[in-house]
Parts: structure tokens; C-alpha cells; sequence
């Protein structure tokens, strides 16, 4: 394990951050940020080093380019493990980066708006954010990345309890969590783009992402012996199964979500 002594955090959802940000700070670790996430950090009096001033560089293009610069990449995917790569920071003044907080602009949320436009829509599709978290998960060995609030406090616990550091079986967990939500992130945006940019085409995609996001667990699958989960499709704005509310009964299975998928689409026929 490696010892964390620089955070970079930069978040759409501000829930818990202050906290979160306190803890670090508390635990002896530099803070770098950005824009609205530095400042509501610096008015909640923690110590805050703005990115513009580790890459001598400022946010520029109305904040579309803020991060992306080798100062920050470079201290996020550096091996520790590497000599050339540790020979490379030193002659280029590069510090390291162990720990990247970032959560990403809310396309999902924005696109639900009614009569949303094309230009805000595409205004909300983050480039910086993906970015950082796909170099931190990347070098999963050196670097912690976080993009769920609820995972503020796992992260803190365990840094007090290993003087500094976060164990790579947590690492492992957190950067698998990064590829599928950057996953789901971008057949968000490609769905809205081929509706809305290539209203008249006529052809089927190459490739096919289900956009699913987890409703629950199942008592079990097809059969006892097996596992299943219940996921609903996102971008499915009809009655379906995925909105329904258990109000009594045990949990469950596959076959009753099979059984109640068919009658629900036998009452909208008959509609």
C-alpha cells in the first residue's frame, strides 16, 4: 500500500464533500480542486490548492478545459513500481496524485428535462471528469478513485485505520466501479446523440449498450439454485415493471417478474 499525502477533487454532486474534505485535511493530505468545488470547499475553511495553480495554467473555453494537462495525468498514472516512470516525475517536477474524487456532469438528469435543447444538453457531457477517472482507475495499484458520496466515509475509516493508506482490495472495488459507471456514463450521451443527431438515419448501431441501473435483488433466478437481479432500463420513459411498487409478500423471483411482465403488457394492449 501507498501512503496518500495528495487528493484531487473535483464533483458535480457536492453531498458530503465538505466532510469528506475536512477528514482529509485533518489526515494531513494537500487538496488540490476545481472551480465550484474549490470554492465551496475555501468558504467552508478548508485548505484548498486551486489546479490552475499546480499547472501555472488557467481554466480556459468556459471551464471545458480545466484538468487535462500532464502535471495532473502525470501524477495520476505514474507507477510507483516503475523507475523510468519515478525518473520522469522528478525531472519534470511532477508530485502524485493518490487519491481522485470526481463525479460527473449530470447528462442523465438533464436530458430527463422537458424540452430540454440540443446545446445544453451537450454542454453537460463531461470531458475532464471521465478523463481523470479513467487514469485513476487505470493505475488502480497507486491510486484510490472515488465517485460515490456513500464511499466518503469507507474511504476515511480506512485511511485513519492504515495510517494514510487504502488497501488495494478496496482500490480494486472502487476502480471496477469507475469503468462501469464511465460505461454507462457515455451509452447515455451515444443514445441522446444518435436520437438527436441522426434523426433521419435509418440503421442499426454496430454496437448495442443496455443502459440498466439495479433495482434490487431476486429470491433467485430461473430456478432455485440460481442468482438473479432486477434491473430496469433507463431510457424507457413508458409504464414498466421497473416503476412497480412491491406493497406486500415475500421477495421476488425471476419467474414472478416474468409473470408480471406479461400481464402488465396485456393491460397496455388492451388499453
Amino acid at each position: 500500500m501507498t501512503k496518500i499525502k495528495r487528493a484531487l477533487i473535483s464533483v458535480s454532486d457536492k453531498e458530503g464533500i465538505i466532510d469528506f474534505a475536512k477528514g482529509l485535511e485533518k489526515l494531513g493530505i494537500e487538496i488540490i480542486s476545481t472551480g465550484g468545488t474549490a470554492r465551496l470547499l475555501k468558504d467552508a475553511q478548508v485548505k484548498v490548492k486551486l489546479i490552475s495553480e499546480v499547472t501555472n495554467f488557467p481554466e480556459i473555453l468556459d471551464g471545458r478545459v480545466k484538468t487535462l494537462h500532464p502535471l495532473i495525468f502525470g501524477g495520476i498514472l505514474a507507477r510507483s513500481d516503475n523507475p523510468l516512470h519515478q525518473e520522469q516525475l522528478v525531472a519534470q517536477q511532477i508530485k502524485t496524485i493518490g487519491l481522485v474524487v470526481v463525479n460527473l456532469y449530470p447528462f442523465q438528469k438533464t436530458i430527463s428535462k422537458e424540452e430540454v435543447k440540443l446545446g445544453e444538453a451537450i454542454e453537460n457531457i463531461d470531458i475532464g471528469g471521465p478523463s481523470l477517472l479513467r487514469a485513476a482507475a487505470k493505475n488502480y495499484q497507486d491510486v484510490a478513485v472515488v465517485i460515490n458520496p456513500q464511499d466518503y466515509p469507507i474511504i476515511l475509516e480506512e485511511l485513519e485505520k492504515n495510517q494514510g493508506e487504502i488497501s488495494l482490495e478496496i482500490k480494486k472495488r472502487l476502480a471496477t466501479e469507475v469503468f462501469e459507471h464511465t460505461s454507462f456514463y457515455d451509452g447515455i450521451i451515444t443514445h441522446y446523440l444518435r436520437k438527436n443527431l441522426l434523426k433521419k438515419s435509418t440503421s442499426f448501431p454496430r454496437t448495442l449498450n443496455l443502459l440498466g441501473e439495479k433495482v434490487s435483488d431476486l429470491r433467485y433466478g430461473e430456478n432455485p439454485h440460481q442468482f438473479a437481479s432486477f434491473y430496469k432500463e433507463v431510457l424507457v420513459k413508458e409504464v414498466n415493471l421497473g416503476d412497480a411498487v412491491q406493497l406486500g409478500g415475500k421477495e421476488l423471483s425471476f419467474n414472478n417478474l416474468v409473470d408480471l411482465g406479461a400481464v402488465l403488457e396485456m393491460v397496455k394492449d388492451a388499453q
